[in-house]
């Protein structure tokens, strides 16, 4: 009877102990070197200049720092310049530039733009490409497939011509024609969540059938915000409503986005102590858990007033891993002013903080997962 109840026990026992054996085997162990190269590579990063051989700057980040990816800029805002004045010139500049920094890069590169269309466009008609609408145009006052796809395919193919390869657009905020930041620019397709959809889904397709990554913003839906969360504190409570997650939601459920950035947002209908950056409630609680989103979680540019001027940026990075964000935007290209050296620091302060225990370890984990998934886009 004894040896009966024995092998009972063991028919339930053994399978546990081989499932924690395995759960070991299969755990990410990190040390010192593992860990600096799993948190730069949650870093996008700017840097000054046109090309490699005559600004230092983005050789020495992506050899000494491999940042997970870059984000290009036509105009430098840090020294007050014009067009022309931080990293696209023309399209033979910029095709070179890109071919330089992916060869110096000993991994998947990133290479990141703002090319929406209308007045948020990095690579301009000026620098030789083409002219492209804003999404309200597309969106509302044309709102036909046929002319959304045939800028889509132009769009597509002229990023993939420069070398880039992750394009922070669709715009799939709600128009409003009072929002500062959105509809004053007419960067919002429509009013109408569905018709969002439809005009980011004929995007996102062209995107990808260039290999190229398309990130959705800006979670949970800055569209409604009568500030711009660039200058300062944005409060969407009294204006956003939850039709704003429509298009976020339709679009996770159809798989179509491997990246949604970001709102520098403070909204108390889903959280009332942190914006949505740094909100774990919205992030992980709302993005993750009852959206469903699988994909990797960017944050709008860290050194935004929205987040800088009411939070030391050690504090705000740390809240935002911590809130589920997976990589984060450091342009280098806010009023803040320039750091030559900033990558640098921010992959220090990650580090420390992960040894000090204010960053689970778990969390770089997990993000390095999400990032290796988002890179296999790119093959």
């Amino acid at each position: 009877m004894q040896i009966l109840k024995l092998i009972a026990m063991k028919k339930y026992i053994l399978p546990v102990v081989f499932m924690a054996i395995s759960l070991v085997c299969n755990a990410i162990v990190l040390n010192d070197s593992l860990l600096r190269v799993y948190v730069a590579e949650m870093l996008i990063v700017g840097f000054r200049g046109d090309s490699v051989e005559t600004d230092p700057d983005i050789a020495r980040i992506l050899r000494d720092v491999k940042p997970g990816g870059i984000i290009l800029f036509d105009v430098d805002l840090t020294s007050g310049g014009g067009l022309g004045t931080r990293n696209i010139k023309s399209r033979a500049q910029l095709a070179h530039l890109t071919a330089e920094m992916k060869e110096i890069a000993d991994y998947p590169l990133l290479i990141a733009a703002d090319q929406e269309g209308g007045l948020v466009q990095r690579l301009k008609p000026c620098y030789g490409y083409s002219p492209l609408p804003a999404a309200f145009y597309l969106g509302t006052t044309v709102n036909d497939p046929d002319s959304t796809l045939i800028y889509a395919e132009l769009m597509a193919g002229e990023l993939s011509e420069a070398g880039v390869n992750m394009n922070l657009a669709p715009e799939l905020d709600i128009y409003r024609y009072d929002c500062p930041v959105i509809g004053a620019l007419s960067r919002g397709y429509s009013s109408n969540p569905d018709s969002i959809v439809f005009h980011s889904e004929i995007v996102i397709d062209r995107l990808a059938d260039k290999k190229i990554i398309a990130v959705g913003k800006h979670f949970p839906g800055h569209g409604s915000a009568t500030s711009d969360s660039h200058y300062g504190l944005t409060d969407v409570t009294a204006t956003w409503t939850p039709a704003e997650l429509v298009p976020f939601k339709k679009l996770i459920d159809a798989d179509m986005l491997p990246a949604i950035m970001t709102a520098h947002i403070f909204n108390r209908n889903i959280d009332g102590d942190n914006p949505a950056t740094l909100s774990h409630k919205t992030l992980t609680g709302l993005l993750r858990d009852q959206l469903g989103f699988n994909g990797v979680i960017i944050t709008d540019d860290m050194y935004m007033k929205g987040i800088i001027d009411n939070y030391s940026i050690e504090d705000a990075v740390i809240k935002a891993i911590n809130a589920g964000a997976d990589m984060m935007i450091m342009g280098n290209n806010i009023n803040t002013g320039y750091e030559a050296e900033r990558p640098e620091k921010i992959v220090n302060l990650i580090v420390k903080a992960v040894k000090d225990g204010r960053i689970d370890e778990s969390r770089i984990v997990d993000a390095h997962k999400r990032i290796q998934s988002l890179r296999s886009h790119l093959e």
